[in-house]
This record gives structure tokens, C-alpha cells and sequence, in this order.
């Protein structure tokens, strides 16, 4: 059985013929100190340790792990609440607790399962063993078992929201002219404030929800049912050209039946399309075709490459009936124009956008 440090100190003591009294005064410390520290009443502290190790001859290490062990001795785990940390943790890696909460998203839960029963709540799931599924029927699949906790909770966020907005019958033999449609929206920054009504006018539900912290999210299109389709987006920059380029890549998720969630599809840091797969790098050229058709892009940068001033940007933006900035856009996307290039073109769109569409974010909280 294991010897606590006072039983230790008495059994030293007892082979010296010295009383507790004797200690203190060897030790300079004072009498109640000693008698605490051997009726268990007062932890050895490192200095007690090395003047012990120096009065018995043994180290001080002997008497700090006599002293760790005895002290572990005395708490079970469930003292401890092990149980209660152990779940904890595995709910925190399930998703960013603080910032749903703080989002309002979920309530703050004051124990362990409270916070279970919120985020079970919020994945539609009965236990945590259960795998969270973010697209109800789809045809053709990313996997998404990819996605980080911060992405698979905006997913989340925005199929809670999509649920709430109504949209017409889904006809996908219509969606040709529904992509007529918002090729003409792209025109004007103003026609922004459309898109909602003409996705849902031919059935697709369109949702924003602002990224949380390090998701990187630029848009996602899923199904709620085969014949409930969805886009959501982030707007996380909030530039006209990476609106239209992300809307037009969901678009194209959705004309081929596809379900995808888009990181870093945009910006200075989007992964080439030649690097990604055949599912995503077809959305790609989709979307680029959408807006501006690809021999009229190419003839462009044969003719005027690479000496792209604003005049024959302003030019070639009027003849394809198009917005100048996702013309910069799509030659900052070639690598045709660095990234800093044009700022002043590159006008804003995200307070147009969210002030048609269902949102979440940005001071906007939409209780469901």
C-alpha cells in the first residue's frame, strides 16, 4: 500500500529519535507547518521537498512524486469530472462552439449535455455518434469528409436557412434561361439585389451566411431533396467579380446536379483549376463561359496583352455587356494581371446583395 508523505516523514523520524518538534527546528520552519504537512493537512511545496531530501538523505524529487501521488489518491476521475471534459472535447471538435454561440446559433450550455443537446439539435442528429449529412439527395457528390468543424457548421447554417425561404417548382430544363437571366444581372452592381428572386423564380434557394473564422467558405450548392436545390454563399470578399465567379460556379454545381462545398475558390489564394478535379474544374469553366465566353476572353488578351489599360477594359466590358471588374477578375484569375491591379474597378456588392437576400451575418440574425 502506498505510504502517504506523513507516514514517510513519522517513519523517518521514529528511525532518527527526533520529534516533530526536533524537525521544525532543523527544518527553520515552524512546528504547525510540520505537523500539517504530516497529518496530510498541507501539500509539500518544491522548497518543503529539497529541505526534507536534505534532513533524510533521499532527493527532492522522491518527496514531490510521494506528494503528486498522494494528492491523485484522493480524487477519483469522476470527482474530477473526467467524464464531463472527455465529452467536452469531442464536442469542440465537432464544431467552433464559442462562435455558434456567440452567432446564435446554438445556446450556451451550462453543462456538458446541454451543449450535446444544442448541437445534436443543430446537425438534425439524435447522438453524436451519428455522422452530421449536410445534403439530403443529391445526384452527383463532393465528399465532405474534408470539411473542417468551421466549414461543416456554416454548411449547416445555411441549409437551416434555406429550409425558410420559398422558391417555384425546380425545372432543370429551365435553367438554361435562368443563366440568360443572370448573365444580364452581371451588367450593373445594382442588379445584384435580383438574384434571389430570379434563382427562386426558377427554383433554386439562395441563402448568405457570413464565414466563420478561418472557413475560408466561398460558396456551397447542395440539395434538400432532388427537387430542392440550394446556393449559399459567404461573400467574405466583398468585390463584385468574386460574387459573380462563385455564384456562376455554384450555378453550374447545380445545372450538373452536383453537391459542393467551395474553399479558397476565389481570391489570391484559389487553387488553380488545373489542379482540382473534373467535377470542380468543369464548374470552373462553366462559370468563366457564364460570364464572359471563352474566345472572346482569348481574343482579347491576344489583342490587347499585356497592355490592359482601363480604357480597353471599359471597351471590351461594354461590347460582352458585362461589368468591368469581372473582366479584371477573370485576367487576375489567368494570372494575365496581378491581384492589386484595377482596385479602383472593383466596385462592392455585398450590402446590395444581403439586402434581398436571407442572411446571417454581418449584425443580421435570422431566428429559425
Amino acid at each position: 500500500m502506498m505510504k502517504t508523505p506523513g507516514e514517510k516523514i513519522r517513519e523517518e523520524l521514529e528511525k532518527r529519535g527526533w520529534t516533530q518538534s526536533d524537525l521544525a527546528k532543523i527544518l527553520d520552519r515552524p512546528l504547525p507547518t510540520i505537523n500539517e504537512i504530516i497529518g496530510g493537512k498541507r501539500a509539500i511545496m518544491p522548497e518543503m521537498a529539497f529541505a526534507l531530501a536534505a534532513a533524510f538523505g533521499n532527493t527532492a524529487d522522491d518527496w514531490m512524486k510521494m506528494e503528486s501521488d498522494y494528492r491523485l489518491s484522493l480524487v477519483s476521475p469522476n470527482d474530477a469530472g473526467v467524464d464531463g471534459v472527455s465529452k467536452r472535447v469531442k464536442l469542440f471538435q465537432l464544431a467552433p462552439v464559442k462562435e455558434m454561440e456567440r452567432r446564435g446559433w446554438i445556446k450556451a450550455g451550462k453543462t456538458a449535455s446541454d451543449l450535446e443537446h444544442e448541437l445534436c439539435r443543430f446537425f438534425g442528429i439524435q447522438t453524436l455518434e451519428e455522422e452530421p449529412q449536410i445534403t439530403v439527395a443529391t445526384r452527383r457528390t463532393n465528399n465532405d469528409d474534408h470539411l473542417s468543424p468551421t466549414q461543416r457548421a456554416w454548411c449547416f447554417r445555411a441549409k437551416q436557412l434555406a429550409k425558410a425561404v420559398h422558391a417555384e417548382k425546380f425545372k432543370p430544363e429551365l435553367l438554361n434561361h435562368c443563366a440568360d437571366r443572370l448573365r444580364q444581372l452581371a451588367a450593373f452592381p445594382d442588379e445584384a439585389v435580383n438574384v434571389p428572386k430570379v434563382l427562386a423564380g426558377f427554383g433554386i434557394r439562395f441563402v448568405i451566411v457570413e464565414p466563420l473564422t478561418g472557413s475560408k467558405i466561398d460558396g456551397a450548392a447542395f440539395w434538400l431533396s432532388p427537387e430542392m436545390p440550394v446556393i449559399a454563399m459567404s461573400v467574405r470578399f466583398d468585390r463584385l467579380d468574386s460574387f459573380w465567379f462563385t455564384l456562376a460556379h455554384e450555378f453550374a454545381h447545380i445545372k450538373n446536379g452536383d453537391a459542393s462545398v467551395d474553399a479558397e475558390l476565389v481570391g489570391e489564394s484559389a487553387f488553380p483549376s488545373e489542379a482540382k478535379d473534373d467535377v470542380e474544374r468543369r464548374a470552373d469553366e462553366q462559370a468563366a463561359e457564364l460570364l464572359i465566353p471563352s474566345e472572346k476572353l482569348k481574343s482579347f488578351i491576344l489583342r490587347v496583352g499585356p497592355l490592359y489599360s482601363k480604357t480597353r477594359i471599359n471597351q471590351f466590358a461594354h461590347r460582352m455587356q458585362i461589368h468591368p471588374a469581372i473582366v479584371v477578375g477573370q485576367l487576375q484569375h489567368r494570372g494575365e494581371m496581378n491581384w492589386g491591379s484595377n482596385r479602383d474597378m472593383m466596385a462592392k456588392i455585398r450590402e446590395l446583395v444581403t439586402s434581398t437576400a436571407l442572411t446571417d451575418g454581418w449584425g443580421r440574425s435570422v431566428p429559425l
